[in-house]
């Protein structure tokens, strides 16, 4: 479905949300909350033939590793994905006994309607096709990616979201895209040479299940046309990057400065017209992609497009079009076996169009009010840390700390669920017409950004669903955001030792706050304003001192050939740094003076650094892990334990870590920041 890109744009989150089946062995009750040992860990899970100084992901969770197996309709399998089914299970219950009249139960229902879906086949798109076919310009086509009403791809995405230099109004964003592989890098790289061959039969096989003239040669067309679009697209690490990726410009002014592309046409399609002022992300590929549209044929043009929507549309279509969508997507590109069963495309999708409604069930349901206080507590302890590690800081002046200081003072923070839930009242729901209603839901999305624009921001919004595993730190609205779903265990649990509580939930509640401060995050201001509000001094110790932790994470290879890319993963790799170091500090500030119990014979501190590295316990498949490398600003599971621990000296204390163990990094070596 397309959906507005405000907060992929202006979020980081702790995790990219992927799904397995429920922790085995699994609870008679799929919908029942999972515990974890006798005070929170797997003991079971550990692995005591490995040194925690050789690999401390592998000894606390060796055997865990061994004996799991990724569910045959998974890319990936750990505690993040076993909560995700639990959700998954937990909205498939609301589903299913939802009233048929309601906006959730039509949507679900028509999703489960295969009989119909199976009719109909390609005809829920022919409108869109007929459209493209009839266009007679290359201007004609920017008409219709610019609509929201269609599941066409854009060579420019226009979205709206909170102005990073004016945070208290909404900016119109434009950003270049058009590529249908995961990355420049599949174009570009002989690595990917096969599955660039895979996708041009895909490409092929899209545009003859809609009927298009001369599939093969268009197919062939169509990814010469993206790899040269490729060839002009920006590092995605560069594209991380806030201060070269805010390039305010009037909007009457990017015709001279992309010459080729009519942009009023485009802005016109989306609602825009009267817009004077834009914020380009990648500007200095605006140019270049907008000569290579201006010089492709109308032909490839159209197949390109006519592609984009059967390939955008095609899980809600008939089954030769989920099949073949799922045959590339998702198999191909990730390597995951098995389609997933039809209810469960049903639950993803119904949360994607209407999910603070299915939210709004979901927390009367499942989300108990104390969860909510305990949170807030634990938020406030680990802030109290970070202010304390602040005016620790060795390399940091007084002037910069006092910035910082009034910052992490000014940090918002939602838990649970939104105050107030949207209202989907003017969303049309059909219970016999799924297409439309996608359609629908996207429109209703983007009416909803373009009639806030000159108005003041909504400080009140949610960025993910109470239902969504996950959390984030906004930098723009300096808040960071709990869902009800990720609290539980193990990464929140009431009945569970404190420590690994400070591991799990408190790491990725300093996690969230210390992407406040991370190499991107910390450009904003307390008020969420992009600006600089360091001596420069202190920025080139900063930025020395990240040099140094990307270069670790840059020599860690995870598949053969395949290394962590440092400066894509370093804004995620800062907030894991400060998620455990905060949650260690805190769990120390609890104590309030007192020796710490010893439980099965493991101190407090092993206990935190324990439940760390269970929160990030996971299994992937190759492919999936390869795509990860090379599009994710996460680091893999692996390195989310191994390469923050070894910087910290508290580990090697818990541990006996001694310098002939594999992860251990002299003194002087170990990177600090926050």
């Amino acid at each position: 479905m397309k959906t507005s890109k405000w907060f992929a744009a202006t979020a980081s989150v702790l995790a990219l949300a992927g799904a397995a089946h429920a922790q085995a062995p699994a609870a008679a009750d799929p919908t029942a909350t999972p515990h974890f040992g006798a005070w929170g860990f797997d003991l079971s899970g550990e692995d005591k033939t490995i040194k925690p100084g050789d690999d401390f992901f592998r000894f606390a969770n060796g055997t865990y590793l061994a004996r799991t197996e990724i569910p045959a309709d998974r890319t990936r399998f750990g505690n993040f994905d076993a909560l995700t089914v639990l959700s998954e299970a937990r909205v498939h219950a609301i589903l299913e006994g939802a009233d048929k009249s309601s906006k959730i139960g039509a949507f679900y229902g028509a999703f489960m309607d295969e009989a119909r879906i199976e009719a109909l086949g390609a005809q829920p798109l022919a409108a869109q096709l007929e459209r493209i076919k009839a266009a007679a310009s290359r201007d004609d086509l920017i008409a219709f990616m610019g609509d929201h009403g269609t599941q066409s791809r854009s060579l420019f995405g226009v979205f709206i979201s909170p102005d990073a230099k004016n945070p208290r109004a909404y900016a119109v964003n434009i950003s270049t895209s058009g590529l249908g592989l995961p990355d420049k890098d599949y174009y570009l790289k002989p690595s990917f040479a096969e599955i660039k061959g895979k996708y041009e039969l895909y490409v092929a096989d899209m545009l003859n299940l809609v009927g298009w003239p001369d599939a093969a040669a268009s197919a062939k067309e169509v990814v010469a046309f993206e790899t040269r679009l490729a060839e002009a697209s920006w590092e995605r690490a560069e594209r991380r990057n806030r201060d070269k990726t805010y390039n305010p410009m009037a909007s009457a002014d990017l015709a001279a400065f992309s010459p080729g592309f009519d942009f009023k046409r485009l802005l016109a399609a989306s609602d825009l017209a009267a817009v004077e002022r834009v914020v380009l992300t990648d500007n200095t590929a605006f140019p270049k992609k907008a000569a290579i549209y201006a010089q492709t044929p109308l032909s490839t043009l159209k197949a390109w497009l006519a592609f984009s929507v059967a390939d955008n549309s095609a899980p809600y279509l008939s089954k030769a079009f989920v099949e073949r969508h799922f045959e590339f997507r998702s198999k191909t590109l990730s390597g995951q076996p098995e389609l997933k069963a039809r209810w469960k495309r049903g639950v993803s999708t119904t949360n994607s169009a209407l999910g603070e409604a299915v939210g709004e069930v979901y927390v009367a349901r499942y989300f108990p009010p104390e969860s909510k206080a305990k949170m807030l507590e634990l938020v406030g302890n680990i802030k109290t840390a970070l202010s304390a590690r602040i005016d620790r800081l060795d390399w940091m002046s007084d002037a910069t700390k006092k910035e910082a200081q009034a910052k992490l003072s000014k940090i918002n923070v939602k838990i649970g669920y939104p105050d107030k839930f949207r209202d989907y009242s003017a969303l049309e729901i059909k219970p016999d017409d799924l297409y439309g209603n996608v359609l629908r839901s996207d429109v209703f999305e983007w009416n909803r950004d373009v009639t806030r624009l000159n108005k003041p921001v909504v400080r009140t919004d949610w960025g993910i669903t109470p239902q969504t595993v996950n959390a984030y730190y906004s930098p723009p609205l300096n808040e960071i955001v709990f869902p009800a779903a990720i609290l539980q265990p193990p990464f929140f649990d009431p009945r569970a030792d404190p420590a690994v509580n400070y591991g799990g939930i408190g790491g990725v509640i300093g996690h969230e706050i210390s992407h406040g401060f991370d190499d991107q995050g910390r450009k904003s201001n307390g008020d969420g304003m992009l600006t600089d509000w360091w001596t420069p001094d202190d920025a080139a110790k900063f930025d020395a001192r990240t040099t140094r932790l990307g270069a670790q994470y840059d020599s860690m290879e995870i598949l053969p050939g395949e290394h962590i890319n440092g400066k894509l993963t370093m804004g995620e790799n800062i907030g894991d740094m400060g998620g455990i170091n905060l949650g260690l500090d805190a769990y120390h500030a609890s104590l309030k003076g007192k020796a710490a119990p010893v439980i099965d014979g493991l101190t407090g501190d092993q206990r935190v650094f324990l439940g760390w590295a269970q929160v990030w316990r996971e299994k992937m498949r190759d492919e999936a892990r390869r795509q990860q490398l090379h599009t994710d600003p996460h680091s893999p599971a692996q390195a989310r334990v191994n390469a923050v621990v070894r910087n910290v000296d508290a580990w090697y204390r818990a541990f006996n870590v001694q310098p002939d163990d594999k992860l251990y990094v002299q003194p002087q070596d170990r990177v600090k920041i926050w």
